[in-house]
Order: structure tokens, then C-alpha cells, then sequence
């Protein structure tokens, strides 16, 4: 019997003192069970996916239905994503510091579980696993709302997650998955104070936007990256190409894909022709969707592109598309980020270490690089096993959300009588 979200959420809410209860043994060998578990539905799992994918065909973009497409080596990652955090240390029960005041007292400051973590997300299956093992592992009860396009393979994954928990005598209320898609059951989340007490949002720009400025319970903004790349005067001409490319073509869908380039002014008339040759005519050559370059006025005089428009330096196009921009230096390009940056990725090409120690000192994302692609940001990438999301804001998480970030502390204090 399908249950409505705040039944959800209230099983949820009384499942969430047990999980937190859970030794690190307890936890890793239920992340064992779910990693095999999910292997063993593989192709119940693929076969919901062929039906997500039928239903979707037409309606969303190319590189959206590579988003939601699995197949035996994505449900192996997920597996993989699962099984790497049995290694990571386990953040319940974590003393961050303790502290001894001359009166005797102690004061350790501990790490403790948030408690029920809602997240919404869109076309990605691979978040459901990624969220719910993320939560377990650190001490929280999960409740997914995914996208429509991927609900049955959702719910497959889920199913495979709730039975392996199921076997390892663990109550299935600490993975639940939102069966009402329609905008109530988003809102209900954003709403549900004293039941949830952690929203994160995984998707577009729209979904982030509608959930910070409505939501009541406390959230975190996630995912928007419009990810820069500037490549300075001294940079290394092949090195440079090859990280854009990278940025660019390896998964454009996804949020720390490259979306906006600058170049310096001195090194373009070299630099752009072989970035052109690159990212459109081999590109072409090979059969793959070449790059559309959109191009501001001054790049559009040393390569042919698309000449760029006011919006395109604003945009997460999550697409073959590149905006290019000439600056004059490494402040001009710091100036340019900070006016358009959403606070994700940036990175620097460059041979200059004064450029390099002025771009991470004064660009100001929760990722900044030297010589090296943004495709980095990412919770595997980073160790930190699979993510729930990238946070673009300061408080409480920054940058990829593992384990530490899905965790809060408290103080606990030990005397022998002392009163004030």
C-alpha cells in the first residue's frame, strides 16, 4: 500500500533514532549486503530502466537521457560507490576536539547524525543509491523524491537497497522512496517541519532556485555550476586543450562540466585554432557531436563560432556548448568569475605560480584548480566515496557532501560534582 509523503515522512522520523544507533559493524556489513544486493536485481533494475528510458525518448535531450541511462558498468559504479564507503571512517561518534577547563571539567565535541534527510532530484538513478548509502553510512534515514523520467528504476534500486537491510535485521524505513511525483508531494518535503531536517535539492537551476526560496525546513543549495576555465598567457598550449576538452566533451550533462572559457589575450591567436581543431573538427572527423563555440566579439576574430549573446556567459548549458571570452589577464578573468561564477568550479591553465596564488586566493568557489579539469569535483573523485551533492554555498557544507557533511555535532561534557 502506496503511503503518502508525510506518512513517509513520519515512518522516517521514527525509524531515525535506531539507524543512529548502529555500530560502524553494524553499518558496513548492511552496505556489504546492499552493494551485492544491488548487483543481484541487476537486470530487474535495467529492465526498469528500458521502460524510463521508452517513456522519456522524445521529451528530454540527448545528453539528459545519458543521464538517466544505466547499464552493467553504471550499476557496477554504484556498486563500487557503495562498497568504497565500508573503508571511509565512519563520522558518528567522531571527537572532533575536546577541551579541559581548569575547573575539571571535560568537553568533548562530538559528531552526531542530522536525522532524516529529504533529497529531491531529477533524472540521475544513480543518486538513489548514492544518497541512500551516504545516509546509512553516516547514522540518517533517507527520503528520495526523484524525477518522474526515473521513478521505476528508483524504485527498483530502492527495492534492492530495502531488502538487503531487511536481511540484515535493519528497519526498511531507513531508505524510502517519495511515490507521489507531482509538485505537492516536492512541497510537502520543503514543509515539513519537525519531520525533516535536511533538504538538499539535486538538480537544475530551477528546481535549486524553487526549493531555496520556498522551502521551510533548513536546506543546502546544490549542483548549478556555471564552471570556468581561464587559460593565462604562459599556459602550456597541449595541456591546455586537452583540460578543456576534458571539462567540455567527457560528460557535458553534469554539473562540474565546463561552461565558460576565457583566454588570455596573448596567448589566443595560438590557442583558439587548436582548440577549434579540437573540440569541432576532430570531433566532426570522428563522428561525435563537435562543440558549438559561442564566441564574444574578439575571439570571433581569430575562430568561426556562433557569436555569443548576453545570455550565454550566464548559462549552465549541460550541453556541446561553450561560451569563449578574451580577457587581458588573470584579474580581468577573477573580475569576470565573480560577476558570473554559481560558486562551483573554476580552474586556472597556466606556468605562472603568481597567477596560480592569485586565482585560488581571490576566486572564490567552493573548487578552484590549477591545471586541472573541474570534472574533479566530484565525492569519488575527491575520496570521500560517492556524494550527495555539491554545495555551492558557506554554511555548514561546502564542495562535494560526504560523510563529515551529512553530520552535525554536539557537546558532551564529563565532571565529578562541579557546580557554578
Amino acid at each position: 500500500m502506496e503511503k503518502t509523503t508525510v506518512e513517509l515522512c513520519k515512518k522516517a522520523k521514527a525509524a531515525a533514532p535506531a539507524v543512529a544507533a548502529l555500530s560502524t559493524d553494524e553499518k558496513n556489513a548492511a552496505l556489504a549486503a546492499m552493494a551485492d544486493n544491488l548487483l543481484a536485481h541487476e537486470q530487474d533494475i535495467l529492465a526498469a530502466n528500458r521502460k524510463d528510458l521508452d517513456s522519456a525518448r522524445g521529451t528530454i535531450s540527448n545528453v539528459m537521457m545519458d543521464r538517466l541511462m544505466l547499464d552493467h558498468d553504471r550499476i557496477y559504479g554504484m556498486a563500487d560507490g557503495i562498497r568504497d564507503l565500508i573503508e571511509l571512517q565512519d563520522p558518528v561518534g567522531y571527537i572532533e576536539k575536546t577541551i579541559r577547563r581548569p575547573n575539571g571539567l571535560e568537553i568533548r565535541k562530538v559528531r552526531v547524525p542530522l536525522g532524516v534527510i529529504a533529497i529531491i532530484y531529477e533524472s540521475r538513478p544513480n543518486v538513489t543509491s548514492d544518497a541512500a548509502s551516504l545516509a546509512f553510512k553516516s547514522g540518517n534515514v533517507c527520503v528520495l523524491r526523484g524525477g518522474k523520467e526515473s521513478y521505476r528504476t528508483s524504485l527498483a534500486v530502492v527495492t534492492a537497497l530495502k531488502e538487503a537491510l531487511h536481511a540484515c535485521g535493519i528497519t526498511e524505513d531507513a531508505v524510502n522512496l517519495v511515490s507521489d511525483l507531482t509538485h505537492e508531494s516536492a512541497n510537502t518535503l520543503m514543509e515539513a517541519v519537525g519531520l525533516v531536517d535536511l533538504l538538499i535539492p539535486r538538480g537544475g537551476a530551477g528546481l535549486i532556485r524553487r526549493v531555496v526560496e520556498n522551502a521551510k525546513v533548513p536546506c543546502i543549495q546544490t549542483g548549478s555550476g556555471i564552471c570556468h576555465i581561464y587559460v593565462d598567457a604562459s599556459a602550456d598550449i597541449d595541456m591546455a586543450v586537452n583540460i578543456v576538452n576534458n571539462a567540455k566533451t567527457s560528460r557535458p550533462s553534469v554539473c562540474n562540466a565546463e561552461e565558460v572559457l576565457l583566454v588570455n589575450r596573448k596567448i589566443a591567436p595560438a590557442f583558439l585554432p587548436a582548440l577549434r581543431k579540437k573540440l569541432v573538427d576532430e570531433r566532426k572527423a570522428q563522428g561525435l557531436t563537435p562543440v558549438e563555440l559561442r564566441l564574444d566579439p574578439e575571439a570571433a576574430q581569430i575562430i568561426d563560432g556562433v557569436p555569443a549573446g548576453p545570455e550565454d556567459f550566464d548559462t549552465e548549458f549541460l550541453d556541446y556548448i561553450l561560451a569563449v571570452k578574451i580577457v587581458g589577464d588573470v584579474k580581468e578573468a577573477i573580475a569576470h568569475i565573480a560577476m558570473h561564477s554559481t560558486g562551483h568550479s573554476e580552474a586556472i591553465i597556466t606556468d605562472d605560480a603568481g597567477s596560480a596564488a592569485l586565482f585560488t586566493r581571490d576566486v572564490d568557489s567552493a573548487a578552484v584548480y590549477v591545471n586541472a579539469s573541474t570534472r574533479f569535483t566530484d565525492g569519488g573523485e575527491f575520496g570521500l566515496g560517492c556524494e550527495m551533492g555539491i554545495s555551492t554555498q558557506k554554511l555548514h557544507a561546502r564542495g562535494p557532501m560526504g560523510l563529515f557533511e551529512l553530520t552535525s555535532y554536539k557537546y558532551v561534557i564529563h565532571g565529578n560534582g562541579q557546580i557554578r
